[in-house]
């Protein structure tokens, strides 16, 4: 490990570090816009300037620059001040200055770093240059004009998303940052590049004229699009969430979101569900909620209740559900909505064990029956790293674009029984070997056959069950599994059916049942309900998620429900009552204590002990995995489905038309 010299500090920093990276060790703020630890080095925008001995006596990039024994840096000298001052001068050159009516206002590198190392007036007076506007789709607006040349747009897109869809066209001054052919950015991470750029040059076109950051409300959320459990920070003003924005957290999701966990918040102020309706005479009619409680305590359902979880609830939820299914003695508890039965034999076998960032350590993956790309985006961002190391990777299932060389070995289930020698051969002689089992692979009864494969070393779990559903590991957890799915409950045929929030479950399997829906959206669910109750959705309430790796994780509240709505639980807790049973608690602190006592893992966040695999069974793996569960990637859930920029997303950059207004 190298001794430097910073600004006379003598440190010790890494082999393969930059001059850039051992400033930062020894405490030392260096302005940067082309540099982002996540990307490849660049080194054009030449704001990281610092004066190096030995060396030649000019100021030099650091982020280029390797860190070598005995080097005496300089960060704070007259000349690498005048260097600095001197970039700033001809990076404003061009800029166009409209900071007033700039959505990066308040939030932009530029205007940080020139107030802080720019020399405060310019010398040059020369017309600016003007850049015509580029369409990158319907989340991403283009100021280009604006644009420093850093890049990062462009080697995000090539090296994180793997999707050559941004790049530069020109030279020097006449150089312009364009997608290939002005068509819009098509994949399913673009809107991160809203994110990377340092000016204004890419904004948010759904977020655009809507606020400035001093007047929104930040609060620290989990997103529910998918299994991955994206840390995010929603940004909301009054009782309207306006945005949300990835945190970094280097476990989970890095510091990347996907579009749809990013765009899908419009959608929960449409569509919503604010007050008490009852189905009368074929019509759901207003009600009050007094009416509504007698309604159901008028069915007698004990002994004959059921509870069915949705995709986007918070543990605390069917937790409280749970306590009043059984209170009324029953234990009819089913969170796969869409009828799955895949056995559970210890949660282990349902969890993504080798971790988000195990998996890019591994070096033979075997994908059955996923489109990883649309059912976790970010996961596919581990498994291309994992590529791109030298991984081999094979799928079983119907060809999708992974971003990274894989062989597809065909569509038939029943190949994991009699795989490929080459195949047998690399998980083998892998160190780190991996078998990532989808949804589809579920349906078609793979379980038993990967769980079969020999992944496992010491040290290392390469069995991975990938969950799309944000609330299911919580909900295998909480046993929310019938041994036979859905078809268990719809065979017990119960009196009264608690759907939570359950929108993907064809309910015409429950004619003969009251159904009440305990939700935020009037979706499929609320569509076939007997009776709607207003929930709260995950930004109005504060809960516990457990994403697919079985990694414990609390959510915020940031605002409030509309309306009549009201927080989970609390509707529960108030059904209790109406039914004459009691559940054991009052509020939600006890709530939450009463579901740490009985599942001790959720009230620890992080990662969480979910045992040892089990020995497989002798379940077969039949049949052909004809498609993948998730049809439209952007409209996979009831707030997804309410937003107006994901349909515009789904018609424009799925289905190649525009997104149409009822009345149209």
């Amino acid at each position: 490990m190298p001794k430097v010299k910073v600004d006379g500090v003598e440190i010790e920093v890494p082999d393969g570090a930059t001059v850039l990276q051992a400033c930062e060790l020894a405490g030392k703020e260096i302005p940067r816009f082309c540099y982002h630890e996540r990307l490849s080095i660049a080194g054009n925008c030449r704001m990281c300037l610092v004066e190096v001995k030995p060396g030649p006596p000019k100021p030099q990039a650091s982020c280029a620059l390797p860190a070598a024994e005995n080097q005496e840096i300089r960060t704070d000298s007259e000349m690498v001040k005048k260097a600095r001052e001197g970039v700033m001068e001809f990076l404003l050159i061009n800029h166009p200055l409209d900071c007033p009516i700039c959505d990066q206002g308040g939030e932009c590198d530029l205007q940080d770093q020139s107030v802080a190392y720019g020399r405060g007036g310019s010398r040059y007076h020369e017309n600016k240059r003007a850049v015509t506007e580029k369409y990158m789709g319907p989340l991403i607006k283009t100021v280009m004009t604006r644009c420093i040349h850093c890049t990062r747009c462009v080697r995000f897109s090539e090296e994180i998303a793997g999707v050559d869809e941004i790049g530069a066209v020109g030279r020097g001054e006449d150089m312009q940052i364009t997608t290939y052919l002005e068509q819009a950015a098509e994949h399913e991470l673009s809107a991160n590049v809203i994110d990377l750029c340092p000016v204004g040059a890419l904004t948010s076109r759904p977020y655009a004229f809507e606020a400035r950051p001093w007047e929104l409300k930040k609060t620290l959320s989990i997103d529910v699009s998918d299994a991955v459990g994206a840390n995010i920070r929603l940004d909301a003003r009054g009782r309207e969430v306006l945005r949300a924005l990835p945190r970094i957290n280097d476990d989970v999701n890095e510091e990347w979101l996907s579009d749809k966990g990013r765009y899908m918040v419009d959608g929960l102020t449409r569509r919503r569900l604010d007050r008490v309706w009852i189905r009368k005479a074929g019509k759901l009619q207003p009600a009050s909620w007094d009416e509504a409680f007698k309604a159901i305590a008028k069915v007698k359902p004990q002994g004959s209740v059921a509870a069915i979880a949705g995709d986007l609830l918070d543990c605390e939820t069917m937790f409280a559900a749970k306590k009043l299914v059984n209170a009324l003695g029953s234990d009819l508890l089913e969170g796969r909505q869409t009828g799955l039965a895949y056995p559970v034999p210890s949660l282990a076998a349902s969890a993504f064990n080798s971790t988000f960032a195990g998996i890019e350590t591994a070096d033979a993956i075997l994908i059955v029956g996923s489109n990883v790309r649309w059912e976790a985006p970010l996961v596919n961002v581990r498994l291309r790293k994992a590529a791109k190391k030298g991984a081999k990777v094979f799928i079983v299932g119907p060809y999708w674009d992974p971003t990274y060389p894989a062989e597809f070995l065909g569509d038939d289930a029943a190949i994991l029984h009699d795989l490929p020698a080459h195949v047998t051969e690399a998980l083998a002689k892998a160190e780190r070997p991996a078998v990532i089992l989808g949804g589809a692979g579920l349906a078609a009864g793979a379980f038993d056959a990967a769980l079969a494969l020999d992944v496992q070393r010491d040290g290392w779990n390469g069995f991975n069950v990938l969950h799309f559903s944000a609330a299911r590991m919580g909900s295998l957890m909480l046993g929310y599994a019938q041994k036979g799915g859905l078809a268990d409950v719809v065979k017990a045929e119960p009196k009264l059916v608690l759907a939570l929030g359950s929108d993907e479950v064809d309910w015409s399997q429950f004619d003969q049942s009251l159904k009440v829906f305990i939700g935020h959206h009037g979706d499929k669910g609320a569509h076939a309900a007997d009776i709607i109750l207003p929930a709260a959705a995950y930004s109005e309430k504060d809960g516990t998620y457990v994403n697919t790796e079985g990694r414990v994780q609390f959510a915020e509240k940031a605002v409030f429900a509309p309306g009549d709505a009201r927080e989970d639980w609390t509707i529960l807790r108030a059904l209790a009552d109406a039914l004459g049973v009691s559940v054991g608690f009052d509020s939600f602190e006890q709530l939450q204590s009463a579901m740490i006592a009985e599942v001790p893992a959720l009230g620890e966040e992080g990662l969480a002990d979910l045992g040892k695999l089990p020995k497989a069974g002798k379940g077969k793996a039949k049949g052909r995995i004809a498609a993948y569960p998730i049809k439209d990637f952007y409209l996979t859930n009831a707030i997804a489905r309410a937003s107006a920029v994901m349909q515009q997303c789904s018609a424009e950059l799925l289905h190649g038309g525009e997104a149409l207004e009822a009345a149209e």
